[in-house]
């Protein structure tokens, strides 16, 4: 038991400071996106804060691909309406018209 409670410590701590390093990265990110020059022809370099800006955009462009085909494939695929959990669901299970002839 004391094995468990100090692998759920140290989860929680990792996730801690996993979510403060990451939402710290997201307001370096957003911060960079907005300080950009105004002007399509202003300070225009290769320089470290471009390739930030350039790399955010290209992420922001991948999820939006990927909100985009998520939203096409639940489109195409419909939820099944009835519960998925319980003896009748799953590969190899049988059904409850079989499970009544058993007994």
């Amino acid at each position: 038991m004391i094995r468990r409670g100090f692998w759920l410590l140290v989860g929680a701590t990792g996730g801690i400071m996993g979510y403060r390093r990451v939402s710290s990265l997201g307001r370096q990110v957003s911060q960079t996106l907005g300080a950009g020059p105004k002007h399509p022809g202003a300070g225009g370099g290769a320089g470290p804060a471009a390739r930030k800006r350039h790399w955010a955009r290209e992420t922001i462009r991948f999820t939006r691909d990927v909100r985009d085909g998520m939203d096409l494939y639940f489109a195409r695929h419909p939820r099944p309406s009835g519960p998925t959990l319980g003896p009748a669901s799953g590969a190899g299970n049988s059904t409850d018209h079989d499970q009544r002839e058993d007994h």
